[in-house]
């Protein structure tokens, strides 16, 4: 199988099983992995919280400095407003990083498909609004779009549909490019170094994509507030 070919297969909507209702609706692949996903967070979230010291030790150590990292992170970006959006942003740095790492375990990442890459851009653009009408009202949100000068409305308004698919496409087209790379690198040298490149595409690489979408995010919001 060329190169073309296995580029196209990795493209393809893969589904997993179809529910037997209205003549079977299919569930894709990519769903099934984010189902996976969301249950071992769950499940890990449940037992590193369990049983929580005043004096943390060990495992809650480097817990607490991870969510602080995260919290300081989003406050110097956003300020004290945006205290209340810390959990929706931190749930989608945790996902999307966990989602591009599981390559490593021979698994298929939910951000290889363009649905879900979309869905998630989409809930980003929505968070930007919905942060902006809740610090500005509705009627500041809305003349928002006339900022710095009348003029710009045609253009703030194309803002809406081009920062999410910017967003889409950044996340969808750098995780798909790392599947070609690997694969060159696989057709040059079959043995070795195609390991110790997909430790960097799957790990650093994919933790480097959900800090930029969340960075972005945040940024936007930003915007959005002031």
């Amino acid at each position: 199988m060329d190169l073309a070919e296995k580029l196209m297969e990795e493209l393809e909507c893969r589904v997993a099983f179809e529910i037997p209702i209205f003549g079977g609706i299919p569930v894709p692949e990519s769903c099934v992995m984010t189902w996976v996903i969301m249950a071992v967070l769950v499940i890990a979230s449940i037992i590193l919280v369990r049983h929580m010291k005043t004096v943390p030790t060990g495992t809650q150590c480097l817990l607490e400095i991870g969510i602080n990292w995260l919290n300081g992170f989003f406050l110097d970006i956003l300020g004290p407003k945006g205290k209340k959006y810390l959990p929706v942003l931190e749930t989608f740095i945790i996902y999307i990083g966990v989602s591009n790492v599981i390559g490593l375990f021979g698994l298929r990442p939910p951000t290889k498909d363009f649905n879900v890459t979309l869905s998630l851009a989409l809930i980003s653009i929505i968070l930007v609004q919905v942060s902006g009408i809740r610090e500005k009202g509705v009627g500041g949100w809305l003349k928002g779009f006339k900022e710095p000068m009348g003029l710009m409305l045609p253009m703030n308004l194309l803002e809406l549909i081009i920062r999410p698919l910017s967003l889409c496409m950044r996340l969808f087209g750098n995780v798909l490019g790392a599947f070609v790379v690997m694969e060159l690198i696989k057709l040059l040298v079959p043995v070795g170094i195609p390991l110790v490149f997909s430790f960097y595409f799957d790990v650093f690489d994919g933790l480097i994509q959900a800090y930029v979408f969340v960075f972005l995010t945040s940024l936007f919001m930003s915007e959005a507030m002031e």
